[in-house]
C-alpha cells in the first residue's frame, strides 16, 4: 500500500502545485488586463480634463511609444477625437493644429512649430512637410487628415502679418488651389487660382522668389506626372553630358504665375459641370496664359512643357465654360477655414485606430476582437444594417469573453460626440444626478460594451423596420444584461468616482421596444 499511497500523494501534490500556478497565472493576467484598461481610461480622461498642449503631447507620445503599442495607438485615437471635439466647439487653434500635425507625422520639433505661428514662411514650410508626405503615400484617412492640416497651415501663412512683405502669397495660393482640387472642393480651388492669375496687386517679379515645387504636389493628372518625370530625365542628361551641376536646383519646379494659368485651364473640365458658377469666355484664359508666358523673364523647362501641352489640348466651346467672378473679394476667399471635413476625418481615423487597439488587445490577452467602436461609427454614418451586424456579433462575443467584466467604454465628451442625442441626454441626466449626490468629487462615466451594443441594435432594428419577433430576441439579450449587473471594480482613477449608466440605458431600451411594439400592432 505504501508505494500506492506515495504515488497518490505525488499526484495530489502535482495537482495542487498546478492549481496554484494556474491561479497565479490567471490572477496575474487579470491584474495585467485591469492595469491596461485603467491606463487607457486615464489617457482618455486626462485629455478631457486637462488642456492638451504641444509639449504635453510630445511628452506623452514619447513615453507611450516606449511603453505599450496598444496604449500608443489608443492615445493617437483619443488625440484625434479630442481635436475633433475642440474644433467643433470653437475653431482650429494654432495649438491644436500643431498637436494634430505632430501626432500624424510623429515629429518632435516643438520650437519650429511655435516659431511658425507668427511667420508666413515657416507656416508654409509646415504645410510643405505635410504635403511631401501626402505626395509620396496612398490616400489613407491619416493622409486625408494631413491634407486638411496642410490647408490650415497655408491659410495661416496668408493671414500672418508678414505675408504681404514677400512673394510667398502666390505659391501659397497655388498649393491651396491644388489641395482643394484633389479633395473635390472645386469652387475654392478656382478661387485661389484666380487670386494669382487675376490679381492686379502682384507682378511676375514679385512672385519669382518662390517656385512651385513638384515634389510637394499630390497627383493632379498624368500630364503633370509625365512632365515632372521628363524634367528629371532632361536634367540628368544635361548634368551627365555638360556637367552643369548648378542647374540641378531647377528640377521639378514651376513658375508660380504660369503654373496658376495652367491650373486655371485645367479646371475647365470641372467648371462646365458646376452650373452655379458665373460664365466667362474661355478664349480670355488662353490669351492671358500666352501673354504671361511670352513676358516671363525666366521660364523653367517644366513650364515650357506644360505650356506646350496646354496649347495643343482641345477645350470645350467658350459659352459652356465657367469660372470665378472677377470681382471676387480677396477677404472673402481668405475667410475662416472650413474645418467640417477635418472633423469628420479625425473621427473616422480615431475609430480606425480604436479598432486596431481592440485587435492588439485580443492578441495580447488571448481574447476576442470586440467591434464596439466600428458599430458606433457605422450608426453615426447611417449604415444601420452594418451596425446591426456588428452589434449582434459584439453582444454574442461579449457574453463569452473572458474579460467581459472590464469591457467598458469611457463617456467623455470625446466619445460622446459619436453618439446620438437620446443616449447623450440620458448619460447627461445620469451624470448630473450623481454629481449632485457626490458634491465636489469628480465623476467618470462609463457604459459597458454590451449595453451600448444593445442600444444600437434596438435603434437599428427600428430604423430598418424589423418585425416584433426580431426585437424579442434583442429583449432576451437585454434581460441577460440586466441580470449580469455589470460591476465596476473599486478603481482609483485620479480620486474620481466611476459612474455606470448601464441600468438606466437598459431600462430606456426596453421602453423604446415597448413603444415600437405598441405602434407596430
Amino acid at each position: 500500500m505504501m508505494p500506492h499511497d506515495g504515488l497518490h500523494r505525488v499526484v495530489c501534490l502535482q495537482n495542487a502545485v498546478s492549481a496554484i500556478v494556474k491561479w497565479r497565472r490567471d490572477t496575474s493576467q487579470k491584474l495585467t488586463v485591469m492595469r491596461y484598461f485603467i491606463s487607457q481610461w486615464k489617457i482618455v480622461f486626462s485629455l478631457h480634463y486637462y488642456s492638451l498642449t504641444l509639449r504635453s503631447c510630445l511628452c506623452l507620445m514619447d513615453v507611450l511609444a516606449k511603453t505599450d503599442k496598444a496604449l500608443h495607438v489608443c492615445f493617437t485615437a483619443v488625440v484625434f477625437l479630442h481635436g475633433a471635439y475642440k474644433t467643433t466647439q470653437s475653431s482650429l487653434t494654432d495649438e491644436m493644429l500643431d498637436v494634430l500635425a505632430t501626432t500624424c507625422l510623429q515629429l518632435n520639433d516643438a520650437r519650429h512649430c511655435l516659431n511658425a505661428r507668427h511667420s508666413s514662411v515657416l507656416s508654409l514650410s509646415q504645410a510643405a512637410v505635410l504635403m511631401k508626405v501626402v505626395a509620396n503615400s496612398s490616400r489613407s484617412t491619416v493622409q486625408l487628415i494631413e491634407i486638411e492640416l496642410a490647408k490650415a497651415y497655408l491659410h495661416r501663412s496668408l493671414t500672418c502679418e508678414d505675408y504681404d512683405s514677400n512673394s510667398i502669397c502666390c505659391v501659397t495660393n497655388i498649393y491651396l488651389a491644388v489641395l482643394y482640387y484633389i479633395t473635390g472642393q472645386y469652387k475654392r480651388a478656382i478661387d485661389h487660382c484666380a487670386l494669382v492669375t487675376r490679381s492686379h496687386d502682384h507682378s511676375q517679379s514679385q512672385c519669382s522668389s518662390y517656385v512651385v515645387q513638384g515634389e510637394l504636389l499630390p497627383r493632379i493628372d498624368d500630364q503633370i506626372d509625365n512632365i515632372l518625370g521628363l524634367a528629371v530625365f532632361y536634367q540628368y542628361i544635361r548634368t551627365t553630358t555638360l556637367n552643369e551641376e548648378e542647374e540641378r536646383r531647377h528640377v521639378n519646379v514651376f513658375t508660380p504665375v504660369l503654373f496658376a494659368h495652367y491650373l486655371d485651364i485645367k479646371f475647365s473640365s470641372v467648371r462646365k459641370s458646376h452650373h452655379r458658377l458665373p460664365q466667362t469666355p474661355f478664349a480670355d484664359e488662353i490669351l492671358r496664359y500666352q501673354n504671361f508666358f511670352c513676358d516671363s523673364p525666366e521660364i523653367f523647362v517644366t513650364g515650357v512643357m506644360v505650356y506646350r501641352f496646354a496649347s495643343r489640348t482641345k477645350y470645350p466651346s467658350n459659352h459652356h465654360l465657367l469660372t470665378v467672378d472677377r470681382g471676387e473679394n480677396k477677404s472673402l476667399i481668405l475667410s475662416q477655414l472650413d474645418t467640417s471635413m477635418l472633423v469628420e476625418l479625425l473621427q473616422q481615423s480615431a475609430v480606425e485606430h480604436l479598432a486596431t487597439c481592440r485587435e492588439i488587445e485580443a492578441r495580447d490577452f488571448g481574447s476576442f476582437v470586440t467591434p464596439d467602436f466600428k458599430a458606433l461609427y457605422a450608426y453615426k454614418r447611417g449604415r444601420y444594417q452594418h451596425c446591426l451586424q456588428l452589434c449582434v456579433r459584439n453582444v454574442r462575443t461579449t457574453i463569452v469573453n473572458t474579460y467581459h467584466w472590464c469591457l467598458f467604454v469611457p463617456l467623455s465628451s470625446e466619445f460622446i460626440q459619436l453618439m446620438d442625442d437620446d443616449i447623450v441626454s440620458l448619460i447627461g441626466l445620469t451624470t448630473l444626478v450623481n454629481s449632485l449626490r457626490s458634491s465636489n468629487v469628480p465623476l467618470l462615466a462609463f457604459i459597458h460594451q454590451m449595453t451600448l451594443s444593445l442600444y444600437l441594435m434596438t435603434r437599428c432594428q427600428i430604423k430598418l423596420r424589423h418585425s416584433v419577433t426580431s426585437l424579442a430576441t434583442t429583449l432576451d439579450y437585454v434581460q441577460i444584461a440586466q441580470m449580469l449587473k455589470f460591476e465596476f471594480q473599486r478603481l482609483r482613477l485620479n480620486e474620481a468616482i466611476p459612474v455606470l449608466v448601464d441600468q438606466h440605458v437598459l431600462k430606456f431600451v426596453k421602453q423604446v421596444m415597448s413603444r415600437y411594439t405598441t405602434v407596430s400592432h
